[in-house]
Order: C-alpha cells, then sequence, then structure tokens
C-alpha cells in the first residue's frame, strides 16, 4: 500500500535541511545507514527528499505489468541509493526501461496518470488505518511503524499468529 510521505515536497525535490530545518541530520543520518546496513540493504549519503507520487503511480502500474526486475527495488535504490529525483518522468521511465517495462507506456501512463485514482485509494486507506510513517506493518488492526528491529517485527508475528489461533 502506497503511502503519502512529506506529499507537499516540490517536484525539484527539497534538500533534507529544508525538509528538517534546525535539525543535526548527522546522527538521523546515521541511524538510517546502520538501520539499512542491519536490514543488508545498500544506502547512499542523501542530501535531497523528492516527491514519490509518481513513482508510487508507476509502481502500481508496474504491478500490473510483467518484468524482469523488481520496479520497487529499482525504485528504492534510485532513491535511497542513487539520489534520483523519482518525481520527474524521465527517471522514471528510464527506471521502467531498467526494469524490463515499455517505455512509451510508462511515460504515457504518468503523463496522462492513469493511476491516480489507484495511489489515491491507497492514500485513503492509509489514512483510514492510522499509517503515520513508512514501513508500516499492519494486521488484525494492528501496526509497528517505522524500521524496527528484526525482534520487534518477530515479536508482531508471533503475536498474529497467537490470535489467529484463538
Amino acid at each position: 500500500m502506497h503511502f503519502p510521505l512529506h506529499p507537499e515536497t516540490p517536484q525539484e525535490g527539497l534538500s533534507l535541511e529544508d525538509l528538517f530545518p534546525g535539525r543535526d541530520l548527522a546522527p538521523m543520518k546515521e541511524r538510517m545507514t546502520d538501520l539499512m546496513a542491519e536490514a543488508g540493504l545498500p544506502y547512499g549519503d542523501r542530501s535531497h527528499t523528492f516527491n514519490s507520487r509518481l513513482a508510487q503511480e508507476l509502481g502500481k502500474w508496474a504491478d500490473t505489468q510483467e518484468s524482469d526486475a523488481d520496479i520497487h527495488d529499482l525504485l528504492y535504490k534510485a532513491y535511497f541509493v542513487d539520489g534520483i529525483n523519482i518525481a520527474n518522468i524521465n527517471a522514471l521511465t528510464k527506471i521502467a526501461g531498467n526494469a524490463g517495462l515499455d517505455i512509451d507506456a510508462a511515460h504515457k501512463v504518468l503523463a496522462e496518470r492513469e493511476f491516480e485514482f489507484e495511489v489515491d485509494k491507497d492514500w485513503r486507506r492509509s489514512r483510514e488505518i492510522g499509517v503515520t510513517g513508512v514501513p508500516t506493518f499492519y494486521s488484525h488492526d494492528l501496526a509497528v511503524v517505522g524500521c524496527q528491529p528484526y525482534e520487534t517485527l518477530e515479536k508482531f508475528v508471533q503475536h498474529l499468529i497467537e490470535l489467529q489461533e484463538r
């Protein structure tokens, strides 16, 4: 499910300093780097945040297509590792092409906003269930929000299993 994290971010993006004015970014960046390393995920030295709305629409469309690669993994890498502006249609169509998707079809889907309604539905649903951050793990009206240690997620899953056994 897609979630509107900083939906007010302009298409050209914002520096992290502008997104978090007055905050010391070094501890935030260090924490994210450590969490990603612990999860075995690559993570770059991000300086900007970008509006993810069009990337979410591309992801929704890509989920209806057959492709050579997981578009979501490629979008993650573009944003969190390579610092690519994922609000840019040309950047997104290049990512779609790298996933083995039809570039012209991807461009059309984005330019005409063909999956806008589907992402709007996700955004409404995320608000309805109280999602406040990403990632959020949700089941049985229970949620774990944010990048959590493995042990926390394991406890969450164990609790869900116990609920189903009742």
